[in-house]
């Protein structure tokens, strides 16, 4: 590991001008095999992460950078496996790791990304280990339950949804958003306790249920009503920052203004990135007036200019199901 470290200490020293590193890295994307929609959505994720990497007309934001570099390398594209690999190399917004950001470059270099194939020869690392974001996400850990008849339990979600889809609008939540939190939560077991004693379909812990008036966190609409009252409040806090909103829901606000943003916790990280794979959406209407922004995002552009607008204008339940759909 030490031969390895000076390898890449020695690496980083080297001075790249931006042009040739520009150059190398179109040369890399373009290596990456032919067009087509889905490699057009990854090099779209691309140029997002870029901008958040180096502050290109956002604040920077290194964990934002990461998962979206993250969700193109799992989509195969070779410049994000690279550049992901950099800052795992530079210890960019997290700490350096040689293995992880050896695998990258071996996926990146596979496809003939030049400069893959020029940092592996540098650094010479014989150890790869594949980045969490990589690799599946992991089941949820079973939460300790009361037993459940099988036949009773298949009625659970198309009940819950019913509750959903009425609790939600009039705290102005999309519902989609809703089930998310319930899905990763409890699986939509309204009799889930988790080992901190998280209880019911939002797991809420005994504070936060005190906090937003649950008198009864097994029953379903009470823990809800509560639950959707807290991603109300979390909502108005992260002014509409669906991410934020996910990373303080499972560790708290305090510990996301703490790391300016998502924990680098494994447990956090994949949290974030189960609910924002049920919730595609990066951004949701907020009430401004609820509560102050978090210092983390008071100087950043509103999510969304006009905070006065709500969810009953954006989304409609459909009549066959449950199911929300944005409004054109």
């Amino acid at each position: 590991m030490k031969g390895r470290t000076m390898l890449f200490d020695r690496m980083t020293r080297i001075a790249i001008p931006l042009a040739l590193f520009a150059a190398c890295s179109a040369a890399g994307a373009a290596a990456s095999g032919p067009g087509s929609g889905a490699k057009g959505d990854a090099e779209t994720l691309v140029s997002q992460a870029i901008r958040y990497e180096n502050a290109e007309g956002v604040p920077r934001d290194y964990a934002k950078a990461m998962d979206l570099y993250c969700a193109a390398a799992r989509a195969g594209n070779a410049d994000a496996q690279y550049r992901l690999g950099w800052m795992y190399a530079n210890g960019r917004g997290m700490p350096r790791d040689d293995a992880q950001a050896a695998h990258l470059f071996h996926l990146a270099a596979k496809q003939g990304h030049i400069q893959a194939e020029t940092m592996l020869k540098l650094s010479g690392s014989a150890k790869t280990v594949a980045p969490a974001c990589l690799t599946p996400p992991k089941p949820p850990q079973p939460a300790q339950t009361a037993s459940i008849d099988p036949a009773i339990a298949i009625v659970y979600p198309k009940r819950i949804h019913k509750v959903v889809d009425k609790v939600s609008p009039q705290y102005e939540v999309d519902p989609q958003l809703v089930l998310a939190f319930i899905a990763v939560e409890s699986g939509f077991n309204p009799r889930a306790v988790s080992p901190k004693n998280a209880q019911g379909l939002m797991q809420l812990i005994p504070e936060t249920a005190r906090r937003f008036r649950v008198k009864d966190a097994f029953n379903e609409e009470d823990n809800i009503k509560g639950g959707v009252r807290y991603l109300q409040w979390l909502l108005s806090f992260f002014r509409g920052n669906v991410s934020l909103v996910a990373a303080a829901y499972n560790a708290g606000e305090k510990t996301v203004e703490k790391y300016k943003g998502i924990p680098p916790y494994p447990e956090t990280r994949d949290y974030v990135r189960r609910i924002t794979a049920l919730y595609r959406k990066t951004s949701h209407p907020y009430q401004a007036n609820l509560t102050e922004a978090s210092p983390l995002v008071a100087r950043m552009q509103p999510v969304l200019q006009d905070s006065s607008r709500t969810i009953q204008g954006m989304v409609q339940p459909t009549t066959q199901s449950s199911t929300w759909v944005m409004s054109p």
